[in-house]
């Protein structure tokens, strides 16, 4: 048997749905959203830090109504299996230098080019500018979606167990550790050193047993990675710049309400802002701890560098791999390279 609503039971349901319309659309479904970020650096890196603290911001921001999980240091897999799982739509949004995005985009990983950045202020102006618009696009051709803003993961620098790299001469037959990225073993072998691609993780025990005589890495990864105990020559050669683009599945990203893709784009933007700030600062505290460590320190004239790879054929060679447009826009950073 129904029965009919009294007067007052309707108008406390009128109320009730009065109240609720009255709620911000995100407050109406706790965690509705869950999105998956993966990550190769550490818990503890700022590249790690400061995207948690976003999806805090993202989760305050959106009532509780999107759950950001943040998986560091390569729980998802390595960074070639997150890329893929992120095309396939597994993964939501991940961390990657755009040099791991070589073969999807040629372009995503031209900031790597030798010696293109003197300094910090040129780095962010190209890539906060016209080049990483450019290597943004080109993502999006291929269903990845680019925010804004890139995370640092800081000037790659030269060690060594035995001497000092001072001058392009100091490097010829110099057998050093390379990542597994042509880019970067081309311009090693026009310097006329012997490079050799050795994965990260047997990176230290290639330099215990001398099967290479140095490696290059960002000063924070050096510290961390404890290096220092078998290199005790940090040369700041400063001869490239890597950074990890944020991105994320195009078609889910872009299917999600309008709202909470402006609550990403604007926290996962400010997060890589503050990340860069921390890098700055742990780049300076990690050459004095590197010092206390026994680790002597030069910083090289780089232009006798940039010319062997201007004569060797470096940068010609590569501008017709990259193509004259994308090249174009980083010479308007970098200053004219062939």
């Amino acid at each position: 048997m129904r029965f009919a609503p009294t007067r007052r039971q309707f108008a406390q349901a009128i109320a009730v749905t009065g109240a609720a319309a009255a709620l911000p659309r995100f407050a109406l479904a706790q965690s509705e959203i869950k999105l998956k970020y993966g990550t190769a650096f550490p818990a503890d890196h700022p590249g790690t830090l400061r995207i948690k603290e976003a999806a805090e911001a993202i989760k305050k921001d959106t009532g509780g109504k999107v759950d950001l999980q943040v998986y560091p240091t390569s729980q998802l897999g390595s960074e070639p299996d997150m890329i893929s799982q992120t095309r396939a739509g597994a993964i939501d949004i991940m961390s990657t230098a755009g040099t791991n995005l070589q073969t999807l985009v040629p372009t995503a990983g031209i900031n790597g080019v030798a010696f293109a950045f003197k300094d910090y202020a040129t780095v962010w102006a190209a890539m906060d500018g016209e080049l990483g618009a450019h290597v943004r696009g080109a993502l999006a051709k291929v269903n990845l979606l680019a925010y804004e803003k890139v995370l640092d993961n800081g000037y790659r620098n030269i060690t060594s167990a035995t001497k000092a790299i001072n001058t392009p001469d100091d490097l010829k037959g110099f057998k050093i550790r390379v990542p597994g990225i042509p880019l970067w073993i081309s311009m090693f072998k026009a310097l006329g050193a012997s490079p050799t691609a050795i994965p990260f993780g047997e990176l230290y025990s290639a330099l215990q047993t001398k099967v290479v005589d140095g490696q290059e890495n960002p000063l924070a990864l050096i510290q961390s990675a404890k290096l220092f105990e078998v290199q005790k020559f940090c040369s700041l050669t400063g001869h490239t710049w890597d950074g990890h683009f944020i991105f994320g599945n195009a078609k889910k990203l872009n299917a999600l309400p309008k709202e909470v893709q402006a609550s990403l784009a604007k926290h996962l933007n400010e997060a890589a802002l503050k990340q860069r700030e921390d890098i700055a600062k742990l780049n300076a505290d990690a050459q004095a701890q590197l010092t206390k460590l026994g680790v002597t320190f030069n910083k090289p004239d780089p232009a006798p560098f940039r010319e062997l790879l201007k004569s060797a054929g470096f940068y010609t060679e590569w501008k017709g791999k990259y193509g004259d447009e994308v090249w174009a826009k980083l010479e308007k950073y970098s200053g004219k390279l062939v």
